[in-house]
């Protein structure tokens, strides 16, 4: 049934043709104007913002709030509890900055850099069990044996949380972003919320060296958050921290491969490595939109006047492929002059984690190129299997080999 009767006429752009090729739904969006009044796939109504410069100004635009308390559409997103929804992706200044100064020691780039031998470490045993893989079967999975787990271990090393347990929480994810159903969804958000309220239970009980145990001393020495905060914080970091990071890595490990001139580009100069993951940001990121926003006064955008209470999509994988903003936007280029994105968040909401990011994607890009540098794709790329949502396009599989094309 549709919930939302009076936009059952509205276009609805996430379809089959769109899980195929988002960029070319983009790129027809972006020529018929930058604002668009569509319904997402559950019939909710939203605006959605496609071209680079305005989407670059909504998303630091004070007009235009995370939170969901505006809404005037019934917005219900992923219908989180309380404790898994106080957090910094649906908070707005005063209360964002106060959350953000407690959670950002564990996250600026001088406490990053010190993981980066551990994060090194974990490279490097996950891609010598991708290259036994490889020896043992001929092909491996890339995804599963290494974008998957690497940034997991990694978060996880930094929360402290048990690998068996790191698994079970990107389970839950991964439905939480993609479900078959609202009761798949239902079941995924109490699975998340148990988990989080146990662990913060436990460390709690038995304090440790880590941001979350840090995070539990301000909310009970210092009164400087609520128990809901401290929850939500902690799903934040564990989601954000995992999910975007490994789109990244299977999707960047693939378009190198794609692009043999760039690759041997890289390979002659590792010092490229660092403009390959921004330009690899700009063009394969996983991210299609930003977190939505809702306009606390009549706002214009790209000419168009979206009222108040309205829910507006910036879509930031169109943005990264607008030709007013880069030059033949949707070639890879290592040399790109203007390798500036939005990938990782733009404004008051830039990601927290971006040192982190940014230190990973470094990591296990190079580790790759170092330890398997034959690595190449072990299926034709049009026979790839993606996940695609209005949220996200991302690899669920990347079959590699190392065997030279065509020999058995």
């Amino acid at each position: 049934m549709n919930r939302h009767p009076d936009t059952a006429q509205l276009p609805r752009p996430f379809d089959e043709s769109f899980a195929a090729d988002p960029h070319a739904l983009y790129a027809r969006l972006r020529a018929a104007g930058s604002v668009h009044r569509i319904a997402l796939p559950d019939g909710s109504p939203v605006w959605l913002v496609t071209h680079e410069a305005d989407v670059r100004a909504g998303l630091n635009d004070p007009r235009l709030s995370v939170n969901k308390r505006h809404s005037t559409t019934g917005f219900s997103g992923f219908s989180l509890p309380p404790a898994l929804d106080s957090n910094l992706l649906n908070i707005d200044p005063e209360d964002h900055l106060r959350l953000r100064r407690l959670v950002s020691k564990g996250f600026t780039p001088r406490h990053v850099e010190m993981l980066g031998d551990a994060v090194r470490a974990c490279a490097r045993d996950l891609a010598a069990r991708l290259e036994k893989a490889i020896a043992d079967d001929g092909e491996a999975d890339l995804v599963a044996a290494y974008a998957h787990p690497l940034p997991l271990r990694v978060i996880g090393a930094l929360l402290h949380i048990p690998d068996a347990d790191q698994e079970r929480f990107a389970g839950w994810i991964s439905t939480m972003l993609a479900p078959r159903s609202r009761e798949e969804l239902g079941a995924a958000v109490g699975s998340v919320h148990r988990f989080l309220v146990d662990l913060v239970a436990e460390r709690r009980a038995r304090p440790g060296d880590d941001v979350l145990s840090d995070l539990i001393a301000a909310r009970d020495e210092d009164d400087r958050l609520t128990e809901d905060e401290l929850v939500s914080l902690a799903f934040l970091i564990l989601m954000a921290g995992s999910e975007t990071v490994q789109h990244v890595i299977s999707a960047g490990a693939l378009t190198l491969m794609t692009h043999p001139e760039q690759l041997a580009a890289l390979r002659a100069d590792p010092a490229l490595l660092p403009a390959a993951v921004e330009e690899l940001l700009r063009h394969t990121s996983s991210n299609q939109t930003a977190v939505r926003r809702f306009p606390t006064e009549p706002v214009e955008i790209g000419g168009v006047r979206i009222p108040p209470g309205d829910t507006v999509l910036f879509c930031l994988a169109s943005a990264h492929r607008d030709p007013a903003r880069y030059p033949d936007p949707d070639r890879f280029d290592l040399a790109r002059a203007d390798k500036a994105h939005l990938a990782l968040g733009h404004g008051l909401h830039y990601c927290l984690g971006a040192p982190l990011a940014r230190l990973q994607l470094t990591i296990a890009l190079g580790t790759l190129l170092d330890v398997l540098p034959a690595l190449r794709p072990a299926r034709p790329v049009d026979e790839l299997p993606w996940a695609a949502t209005f949220r996200f396009h991302a690899l669920r599989a990347l079959p590699v080999t190392t065997a030279t094309a065509g020999t058995p």
